[in-house]
């Protein structure tokens, strides 16, 4: 059901638009047939858009579960924990340096791992850290993040500044290329597949895992680097997209139970879908002028998690 709301979400944002078009209409372009305006419009802006949004949506999505089986916290989530502030740091300081695209993917990631090891460092102190001290250390850092972040729009040229500000709020806008996204969310995808038996172990606390056989600090630390390097990849092609990563896995959860082999794939699904469809709306709702999609799915997932936390209480 998931992967068929996610075909659908995609034929949604190819179709709808400032000039809509028939599944015919589409079926045509696709062919090479037709008004060559639709092909243009399909194959230049609306699927590579939308690939980008899916994608970006499942990095988002299996970053937030992985961090939530890690952590044992549904709160548990890039943004919560400062990895996408360190992400973002890192991307609009190659920014402003006027680097190509893989030196800012690659200050992104590098930024994700220095507030991974930050957060990871400053929670364990002297002893071994707990799912609450690693949660508020995660707040006090993305804080600090944000403090940087302002201290770099201050000194920022006048003309940067819009774009820049659309770029942390989430937009899709100028996502051309969706191929880095996808290249790596299916082998992390492929790669977690198989860990799923240990980590339902590690949900169930530390002390058990490592009773049972676990590797436990190996394995925190690998969740750890691929949910930095998830959330780095989102960051660079819609930057900071919020709440996808923390509402998907919570609400699969809820449904399917706590299966980490099933939790995975279908938080990419969720995640894909929900994004897609809120990048058609960001798109749609006040044409021609857009809205950045981190604003639709902030107005979808504040309802929603306190829907969560009043049926929870």
């Amino acid at each position: 059901m998931l992967a068929a709301l996610g075909v659908l979400s995609l034929l949604l944002a190819v179709t709808v638009g400032s000039v809509s078009m028939s599944l015919s209409e589409l079926s045509m372009a696709v062919a090479g047939r037709g008004d060559p305006l639709f092909g243009e419009l399909v194959f230049s802006l609306r699927l590579p858009r939308a690939l980008a949004a899916f994608a970006t949506g499942g990095l988002l999505a299996l970053a937030g579960a992985l961090m939530q089986v890690l952590l044992r916290n549904p709160l548990a989530d890039p943004y919560v924990l400062g990895i996408s502030g360190g992400a973002a740091v890192g991307a609009l300081a190659s920014m402003l340096l006027g680097l190509g695209t893989a030196m800012v993917s690659g200050s992104a990631f590098a930024g994700a791992l220095l507030s991974t090891l930050l957060v990871f460092g400053l929670a364990q102190g002297r002893g071994s850290w707990t799912p609450t001290r690693l949660l508020l250390t995660g707040v006090v850092i993305a804080a600090g993040w944000g403090s940087v972040i302002t201290f770099m729009l201050s000194l920022s040229p006048a003309d940067r500044l819009p774009g820049m500000l659309y770029w942390l709020m989430g937009d899709l806008s100028y996502a051309r290329s969706p191929w880095l996204a996808w290249l790596v969310l299916i082998p992390v995808l492929v790669v977690t597949l198989p860990l799923g038996r240990s980590l339902n172990v590690l949900a169930r606390g530390p002390l058990q895992a490592a009773a049972l056989g676990v590797a436990v600090k190996p394995l925190a630390w690998l969740v750890y680097g691929l949910a930095s390097l998830l959330t780095a990849v989102a960051v660079t092609t819609a930057g900071s997209v919020g709440f996808v990563g923390l509402i998907v896995p919570h609400m699969l959860r809820l449904v399917l139970g706590n299966d980490q082999r099933l939790i995975l794939p279908a938080s990419v699904m969720a995640g894909g879908a929900l994004l897609t469809i809120a990048d058609t709306l960001a798109r749609t709702m006040m044409a021609p002028e857009q809205l950045p999609v981190g604003v639709i799915t902030a107005l979808l997932g504040v309802p929603t998690f306190l829907f969560l936390l009043y049926r929870s209480r």
